[in-house]
């Protein structure tokens, strides 16, 4: 009986990870440049409980990890100067992060005092490894598809876009920004196309995400009946046991 339970709670475990998961999906729904993340759950194999007739090891749900889906999210025109959008599957737009870099999909740019282009969090947006600055005197800026910035028909830099062989290496942050968690060098992305005037939206599907959010209520109340039907049974047992002359 204790292995049903056991089993169960692991269980119980990773649907708690997965509402926590779907409910930070939903409350990301409108956020620019969002990927929808969903838990990676497995199985792992336990020593038996007291009980020593189960044979072989018990399989127990095991977390491990988030998966997260790069595909592209809905372009949504804005018409500001400095919001840029990237179209094309993995790719990301380069800031510097303190002595490193770190990737975005959040195009929604400013400019700082100096004139540079700066994230939302005010990092530096790096084109081809140098910091972009603009002269506001100048006027707006032009960005072509292939990123290339000019102001009053001179070009004054360019705005990459880089990707990885394997999105795996890719940590994300509270802030919300991917960092590099590996020796894998990025490379520019040059079959991408940047969108002056427009953002990327989420891919996230609320439908979906509300309709998972019913399907782990409704395992996580199953487990729970499972196993107190489990505790019913062995206090039973054990009731009977004692009755025995």
């Amino acid at each position: 009986m204790e292995n049903a339970a056991y089993v169960g709670l692991s269980r119980q475990m990773t649907l708690r990870r997965e509402l926590d998961v779907v409910a930070n999906n939903i409350a990301n729904a409108e956020t620019t440049g969002f990927k929808v993340e969903q838990l990676l759950v497995g199985t792992e194999v336990g020593e038996r409980a007291r009980n020593d007739s189960v044979r072989p090891g018990v399989s127990f749900v095991l977390d491990q990890g988030l998966g997260r889906d790069y595909s592209q999210g809905a372009l949504e025109q804005t018409d500001r100067t400095l919001d840029f959008a990237i179209e094309g599957e993995g790719a990301f737009f380069v800031v510097q992060d303190g002595a490193g870099e770190a990737y975005t999909r959040d195009g929604a740019f400013t400019l700082d005092p100096e004139g540079r282009l700066v994230s939302g969090q005010g990092r530096p947006v790096l084109g081809n490894g140098q910091e972009i600055v603009l002269d506001p005197a100048l006027g707006s800026p032009s960005v072509a598809a292939d990123g290339t910035i000019s102001q009053n028909g001179v070009q004054i830099g360019r705005l990459t876009a880089v990707r990885f062989d394997t999105l795996s290496v890719l940590e994300k942050g509270g802030d919300g920004l991917y960092r590099n968690t590996s020796n894998a060098q990025p490379v520019e992305a040059a079959d991408v196309r940047i969108h002056q005037g427009m953002l990327e939206g989420s891919n996230v599907n609320p439908i979906l995400e509300i309709t998972n959010l019913i399907e782990i209520q409704r395992a996580y109340e199953r487990i729970t009946k499972m196993i107190e039907n489990a505790n019913d049974l062995s206090r039973r047992s054990v009731e009977r046991l004692g009755k025995v002359n």
